[in-house]
């Protein structure tokens, strides 16, 4: 397996060699969701940001790259697309991406992963009429239902222009219980810990949003911040970044592991570049050939992927603490 080095490390076990004292292994398995990573570029800077994205970001997905994976996914329709950034729908690619996966599988899952502002944000205006007319399921970043802690994650004012993004997906139909317009929420924690228990947690969320807002929601997911880009650089100008690691290794939980999103996940990025997972993406951690040529998606096809070891680093641990974290929430119960 792949690891990355920390020079800060010290007597610390890789999460190769945890794995090991486990007798386990992570190895794909059939793929089955296809994660399109459109570009860094999103109209918020929040400091959990795993991508470094913000409004002056460059990198995008162009218009050659996106025919290249348009064809790719004519011969390997998986069954699910997740399309993440950055803010997706500011990647001019977007609805045409879109557009085609619904002609090419029409019962293919497409997820947006919708940071909400975007609902409301200039210019934008067309993305919750788009969102109901391809019932693409939302999936929404709301750290928190009190505004001092969203703010402060992701920037002054974003709480209530969130809000404002919710209740127009409530008028569209979205959180309803209808299964092709799904609305779930997804929380980070504000800081260096662990979220706590998503069905709790998520029962909180739904009596706080009805009651101050008539806001409904399908489900709540809760996600561990990893240790990567701008949070990584969050934690250690904190000076917090090993203690955050420290809590990371000391709730490694091996029924963890088989439910891992990096099992059954293409992640590919706004270059068609292949990972096993959008944290590895942002590492530089690209899937190889055996001459160590860095692969594109369209240089393999799925079942090619199956049985390859995943390639691992301290960063895994956030994925494993705890009830663990993937891009649906938590692992086990």
């Amino acid at each position: 397996m792949i690891e990355i080095s920390e020079a800060s490390k010290g007597t610390r076990l890789s999460f190769a060699e945890t794995l090991g004292q486990h007798n386990q292994s992570l190895n794909r398995t059939t793929p089955a969701i296809l994660q399109l990573n459109l570009g860094k570029l999103c109209n918020l800077t929040c400091t959990h940001c795993h991508v470094s994205a913000g409004p002056r970001r460059k990198e995008i997905i162009s218009a050659e790259t996106t025919d290249r994976i348009l064809e790719w996914y004519e011969k390997h329709p998986l069954p699910t697309i997740d399309l993440t950034g950055g803010a997706p729908e500011m990647a001019p690619e977007f609805r045409r991406i879109v557009r085609t996966i619904r002609r090419i599988r029409p019962d293919a899952r497409i997820i947006d992963r919708c940071n909400l502002v975007i609902l409301n944000e200039p210019g934008f205006e067309w993305v919750g009429p788009f969102l109901e007319e391809q019932q693409i399921d939302v999936v929404a970043s709301m750290p928190c239902y009190s505004p001092d802690n969203v703010d402060a994650q992701r920037g002054q004012g974003v709480f209530d222009r969130s809000i404002d993004g919710l209740l127009e997906l409530n008028r569209r139909g979205f959180g309803m219980g209808n299964p092709r317009k799904r609305l779930d929420l997804v929380f980070n924690p504000n800081g260096a810990k662990l979220p706590p228990d998503q069905s709790e947690l998520e029962a909180d969320y739904k009596i706080e949003l009805k009651k101050h807002f008539g806001i409904t929601f399908d489900q709540l997911v809760t996600i561990t911040n990893l240790p990567v880009a701008r949070f990584a650089r969050w934690l250690r100008k904190q000076g917090y970044y090993e203690d955050y690691l420290h809590t990371l290794v000391n709730a490694y939980n091996p029924a963890t592991v088989d439910h891992l999103m990096c099992r059954d996940t293409i992640s590919v990025s706004w270059k068609g570049e292949i990972y096993d997972c959008d944290f590895n993406q942002m590492l530089d951690m690209q899937l190889t050939d055996k001459t160590g040529r860095g692969l594109s998606l369209w240089d393999i096809n799925p079942e090619e992927l199956e049985g390859r070891q995943i390639a691992t680093g301290e960063h895994c641990y956030g994925c494993t603490a705890g009830a663990g974290s993937s891009c649906g929430g938590s692992l086990v119960e």
